[in-house]
């Protein structure tokens, strides 16, 4: 009787949980261009690198819908309070994932819609 097994997944290399790493936390100078500049050129060498750089793409765009419904709802008086919490939550999670990845584990972003 044969037992199947899933595929081993290859450990990412040094360098590889570097990109990472980088790929969430060079988020705080380009926004979303830097993830997507490092998911262009690395997405067919490391499907490491390649899965963080779509995640944190896919929480940009996530943040940005957020962002928009806390500015309109500033009108109505909570966006206030929304603003700011959203960009602590942004700037924690950003570092956990920069943390996770450096340590070559795949993170996932809380409250992210993923599109790519």
């Amino acid at each position: 009787m044969e037992v199947s097994s899933a595929p081993a997944v290859a450990t990412p290399t040094n360098d590889e949980k570097l990109i990472a790493m980088l790929a969430h936390l060079i988020t705080f100078v380009s926004s979303f261009i830097g993830p997507l500049v490092i998911y262009i050129v690395k997405k067919d060498e490391s499907a490491f690198v390649a899965d963080q750089a779509k995640e944190v793409l896919n929480f940009h765009i996530s943040t940005l819908i957020y962002a928009i419904v806390a500015a309109l709802s500033v009108l109505i008086g909570i966006g206030i309070l929304l603003l700011p919490a959203l960009g602590v939550f942004f700037l924690v999670v950003t570092i956990i994932g920069a943390i996770r990845a450096y340590e070559g584990t795949a993170y996932r972003y809380p409250l992210c819609i993923r599109f790519i």
